[in-house]
């Protein structure tokens, strides 16, 4: 334990040094594989340097965030990395550090990344408790009267499955409030209330009841925010502005008590009048565009899930998956369901697997070999898709046309049978599979065979099509990495 915690320290220490210290880092943070800065200067890291840190897969620039991809054990990396530079753990962005610094000029594309950003950087530490969620959810719906009717809908296991898979999706608001209050600097306990106060259960008797009701004689929308995502992202987003106005002008000796007060009083009406409706419309309008879409049939809506098969870890090496992903959280939040883009996500995390089958089986150096097996395990059973995006598909080349070819061809399968995703189950091995559980037996089945369809044509793929004998620079780093994630 000693050593590899020791390792851990190098590589933080390593990383750190790389992208310019402290001192050049606004905020750090983690996601199930990734650590994922915001630097002040992203000229200073040297892609190349970083990448030959031991432990580290590889890097990318995305969503106006510099991120080294780690693996399984970048939260013990992120740990060393904030040791070493005395940075607070998930810290929010602190405007001040900036004021010296020249402003980016605001385009559509850096608009988009600051989106993105902000989205990623508030849904991504969601994960462990979707996670969590749909696994209660997905033993409701297989031990439950739908499946192997183990249990009854009266039991109290099943009741308990079934109140415990909910609340993950239910108490969206005040668990958002928490995390957009990273992102944009605002009180996060002032946040999780206005989340609180959007999913009351006298509000939601009000929205039930269907009658006139006005905030401050301002007339509100009946809509139930409980499961929604973007009204509260909206709602802190405005709120940072609200809550810094009172602070410049309010004295600190009232602060204390005027600066919530007087920032709830101006957000109830703004939240439930105005912000709210309208990211639930926009929220609804994506949910249902997605779905009608989905639900379309015929040859379109199946090369589109195909084509998301394909291109779905592309997305992946550039952020842009983080878009979509939002979306499923939104659909699975609201709508219980997802026929669309799950389905091609799920078959690409497959073909990352068939991929590496495909090319441990192709291989002749040993080492090399070992290290394909390694990131098969850790994609399947491990869940962590990088070692192979990175040391295979990314080191190699022609890997990445027989991954495209598994994604493509379990995305296919999985759109001609119409099949339905109905817990969310946010991991990239065999469990994500667990999704199509919920439906009708045929539903689950052609789910299945889907992701077996993905990982077979993968690997196939990518045997027939080979391997490169001279691997890209980046691969010199995957032999360290096995020392820490194999």
């Amino acid at each position: 334990m000693s050593n590899k915690n020791s390792q851990y320290e190098a590589t933080g220490q390593a990383v750190l040094t790389a992208v310019g210290g402290a001192a050049n880092i606004t905020s750090v943070t983690h996601c199930m594989t990734r650590l994922r800065f915001n630097l002040k200067d992203a000229s200073v890291p040297n892609d190349d340097q970083v990448r030959d840190i031991k432990g580290v897969i590889g890097v990318a620039r995305a969503g106006g965030q510099y991120q080294v991809i780690i693996g399984q054990t970048v939260s013990q990396v992120y740990d060393a990395v904030c040791a070493a530079g005395d940075l607070a753990h998930n810290a929010p962005i602190n405007e001040n550090l900036d004021v010296n610094q020249p402003k980016e000029k605001l385009t559509w594309k850096s608009a988009g990344s600051m989106i993105l950003n902000k989205l990623a950087g508030s849904l991504t530490p969601l994960i462990p408790m979707l996670i969590a969620a749909s696994m209660f959810k997905m033993f409701a719906a297989v031990f439950g009267p739908s499946m192997l009717n183990l249990i009854s809908a009266s039991s109290d296991l099943y009741k308990v499955f079934t109140f415990v898979g909910d609340a993950g999706f239910y108490f969206f608001p005040i668990i958002l409030g928490y995390t957009a209050s990273k992102q944009f600097g605002t009180s996060a306990i002032v946040s999780m209330f206005l989340g609180a106060i959007m999913i009351d259960p006298d509000l939601i008797k009000i929205v039930t009841a269907g009658k006139a009701f006005s905030v401050f004689g301002i007339p509100m929308s009946l809509v139930n925010y409980s499961s929604t995502v973007i009204p509260i992202i909206l709602s802190v987003w405005i709120m940072s502005y609200v809550e810094r106005f009172f602070k410049r002008y309010i004295s600190e000796a009232l602060s204390t008590i005027l600066v919530p007060t007087l920032t709830i009083m101006v957000m109830v009406p703004v939240s439930l009048c105005v912000l709210g409706p309208a990211g639930n419309f926009i929220g609804n309008y994506i949910c249902e565009g997605i779905l009608a879409f989905g639900k379309m049939g015929g040859v379109p809506s199946i090369i589109a899930i195909a084509v998301i098969g394909a291109l779905w870890e592309i997305l992946v090496m550039t952020g842009m998956h983080l878009l979509m992903i939002t979306t499923m959280m939104m659909i699975f939040a609201q709508s219980g369901h997802e026929n669309f883009v799950t389905l091609g996500a799920v078959a690409a995390s497959l073909s990352v697997a068939g991929m590496c089958l495909g090319t441990a089986l192709r291989l002749k150096d040993k080492d090399q070999r070992t290290l394909a097996w390694g990131y098969l395990v850790a994609s399947l059973i491990g869940g962590v898709t990088e070692p192979g995006l990175y040391g295979i598909a990314v080191r190699y080349k022609r890997p990445f046309i027989g991954m495209m070819i598994g994604g493509f061809c379990g995305g296919l399968y999985a759109g001609i049978t119409h099949i339905t995703a109905y817990v969310m189950v946010p991991v990239a091995n065999f469990l994500a599979l667990t999704g199509y559980v919920g439906g009708s037996s045929v539903n689950v089945i052609n789910g299945v065979l889907s992701g077996v369809v993905a990982f077979i044509a993968a690997a196939v793929a990518t045997y027939l099509i080979g391997v490169e004998s001279k691997p890209t620079s980046i691969t010199d780093t995957t032999k360290d990495f096995k020392l820490v994630e194999a």
